[in-house]
């Protein structure tokens, strides 16, 4: 299964809240333009194919307002929501439009606004390549690592994990079975430890070896927690005592299923430690896919991975297109 069959699959929840939103804010203009004569008719079979005798809206005030509705109800935000409303305005106010032809000028603008932020994870020549991973508690942080370990592995790089998320065994354990899955030494310290401590430590180690990424888990910690983002603060202070440039990306993974929270999210991590780019997991759990569409309009963070599911390969590199598509309900 191609992952955009899977992505369109499986994403579900939030291209049913905006197609079906589509299709009723046209079906309420239906009536009224059958009642004129406009489309009294029904479809032949050449109007089905070509889409001729499609019900057909009116795009005017009403319209636009309930079209930003449907977008806001899909956690686009409301000033995401408004300037695509009006962009999708600029040369079809006055016109009929279908709900196909509507959810193809979504669509459209949608990968429009994601396609400067549709970037993979850069790898650099500085080895080993330390990628911090943060992010609150429950957001996938530790299920993304051990995918992006195993994928790393699997084009050739030589990799090490660190469990610095020392404060929750089971984190650890998941670690270690996506390491012994993919080949990948997984570092640990005793329950409890500091989890600053842990990083120089495994800082120093993937030097020795040579490895060529270093990917470091860290504990879930919520954005309101001063005491946990000065921990956060304090690995970065000290991975930076071992390798200035260090660390060389900093992901934040976020919880499609938070909605808008996911933006006071990437608000705190980007000024505790220095968010370089955003990875967005379960968009199959959720109705709030929009959310995505607001982070990069409000914030234009690349987008390295969107994650729908457990396996390995439901973890992939961000298609604007591909999750416009499948985020309108288009074929």
């Amino acid at each position: 299964m191609s992952f955009l069959k899977k992505l369109r699959d499986r994403m579900f929840r939030s291209s049913d809240k905006i197609g079906e939103g589509l299709e009723a804010l046209v079906a309420a203009d239906a009536a009224p333009e059958a009642a004129a004569g406009e489309s009294a008719v029904k479809p032949g079979l050449l109007g089905r194919i070509f889409g001729a005798d499609e019900p057909r809206r009116l795009v005017d005030d009403a319209m636009l307002e309930s079209l930003e509705d449907v977008l806001i109800g899909a956690d686009m935000g409301v000033e995401t929501a408004t300037r695509v409303t009006a962009n999708i305005a600029e040369g079809r106010f006055g016109k009929r439009v279908s709900t196909r032809e509507l959810r193809a000028a979504l669509a459209d603008e949608i990968t429009r606004i994601m396609q400067p932020v549709a970037r993979p994870l850069p790898i650099y020549a500085q080895r080993p390549q330390v990628v911090l991973v943060v992010g609150v508690n429950g957001s996938g942080k530790t299920t993304t690592i051990g995918k992006l370990a195993s994928q790393f592995k699997a084009a050739g790089k030589s990799v090490v994990i660190a469990a610095g998320d020392t404060f929750r065994a089971a984190a650890v354990e998941q670690l270690q079975v996506w390491g012994e899955r993919a080949g990948v030494p997984v570092l640990t310290a005793p329950e409890g430890s500091d989890p600053a401590s842990l990083a120089f430590d495994a800082l120093t180690k993937a030097q020795a070896d040579g490895a060529d990424l270093l990917l470091i888990d860290t504990a879930g910690r919520l954005q309101n927690r001063a005491d946990l983002m000065e921990e956060l603060a304090k690995i970065v202070r000290v991975l930076r005592k071992k390798d200035p440039s260090a660390p060389h990306n900093t992901l934040l993974v976020l919880d499609a299923t938070t909605g808008q929270n996911a933006v006071s999210q990437v608000e705190i991590f980007r000024k505790i430690a220095d968010v370089t780019g955003l990875v967005m997991t379960k968009l199959d759990g959720t109705a709030k896919g929009g959310v995505l569409v607001s982070l990069a309009d409000k914030f234009g963070l690349p987008i390295h991975a969107i994650g729908v599911g457990e396996q390995i390969d439901d973890l992939a590199p961000f298609d604007p297109e591909d999750f416009a598509k499948a985020l309108v309900g288009q074929e």
